[in-house]
């Protein structure tokens, strides 16, 4: 692939990682992400499977090296697969890596065909190891599923790691266990602080867990070393001395991580989000749509790293407080 100018935003800041959602609706209905009567896109606003594909080779074009498909849940899609297998012909040709985040339910379905199609890494949603909770949590008895598609993905190759949401009151207690189960099946865990995205049927401050907190519990327990390796998104490492295993600490509320962002999101309706935490949006989809869509495309992109914020402004700083952005995370993409 021909590689253009690269994407600069205005703050020097070479965006190289897209997130690139294909679909917000999701099969589990988590209870700091959305209320139970979640209202999902109509299907017909969301971007073709082509649309898709034509706006991930352009960020390719412009210097982009790793992908997410994200969603909602992407596998819930129809054609998703098709789409996986349409990038993964790009790795090597302008695209270093291809991932996927899944709360899992449908991965033992997919496993195999991702890893053939050229995924090596998967990010599975896991917040609990206890059926109970995991039903409370999710809404949905389907921990099983999670399992079975999390060591589908173990058999098929891929490198697996869990993003644990720590909520107080909730899995609290059982993060040191979970983290000691992922280790122990080889997989690492990044531990997240709840993001205050759109409206719950809860208020997400009864569960506000700070993971310095976490972190200073864990080291109670274990011990735990710094690690400089970094995967491309806002984690930062450590290794578990007794584990043997990787655990990452995603805060956007304790600890910012914005210097070095160097990430866009685009939803399934092709809107473009400069930033997770910001309403700054450039609509692609007008673009890919348009009569001359290679123009477009680049007009959109040159407003995109104009409108690039220096960092986001998440806060949970009080009972009862309204959410950061009204918009839901399943509508931007995870």
């Amino acid at each position: 692939m021909t590689v253009q100018a690269p994407l600069i935003d205005r703050f020097a800041r070479a965006i190289t990682y897209l997130r690139l959602s294909v679909t917000d609706r999701c099969d589990l209905r988590c209870t700091y992400c959305m209320p139970e009567r979640m209202t999902f896109l109509p299907r017909a606003e969301v971007l073709t499977l082509e649309e898709l594909h034509k706006i991930a080779l352009a960020f390719i074009a412009r210097g982009v090296r790793k992908i997410r498909l994200t969603g909602g849940e992407p596998l819930v899609r129809r054609d998703m697969l098709q789409l996986v297998q349409a990038l993964g012909r790009q790795l090597g040709d302008g695209l270093d890596e291809l991932t996927l985040t899944t709360n899992g339910t449908h991965l033992a379905q997919f496993a195999d065909d991702l890893a053939a199609a050229g995924v090596r890494r998967v990010n599975v949603s896991l917040d609990t190891l206890d059926r109970a909770t995991f039903a409370s949590l999710t809404r949905r008895d389907q921990l099983p599923q999670v399992l079975e598609g999390i060591a589908a993905a173990k058999a098929a190759g891929l490198k697996v790691k869990l993003n644990t949401v720590a909520l107080k009151g909730l899995n609290e207690a059982e993060i040191p266990e979970l983290v000691a189960w992922a280790h122990s099946q080889g997989h690492s865990v990044t531990l997240i602080e709840v993001m205050p995205l759109g409206e719950v049927d809860g208020d997400r401050f009864d569960h506000y867990l700070p993971l310095d907190a976490v972190r200073r519990d864990l080291e109670s327990r274990w011990t735990l070393v710094p690690n400089a390796d970094r995967s491309g998104g806002p984690a930062r490492y450590l290794d578990v001395a007794e584990t043997g295993g990787r655990l990452g600490f995603i805060t956007p509320l304790t600890g910012n991580f914005c210097e070095g962002c160097n990430r866009v999101r685009l939803t399934a309706t092709g809107q473009l989000f400069m930033c997770l935490g910001g309403e700054a949006q450039v609509d692609l989809r007008a673009a890919v749509r348009s009569d001359d869509p290679q123009a477009a495309l680049d007009a959109a992109f040159a407003r995109a790293m104009g409108e690039k914020p220096e960092r986001h402004n998440f806060v949970i700083d009080r009972a009862g407080a309204a959410p950061a952005l009204a918009r839901h995370m399943s509508t931007t993409g995870g």
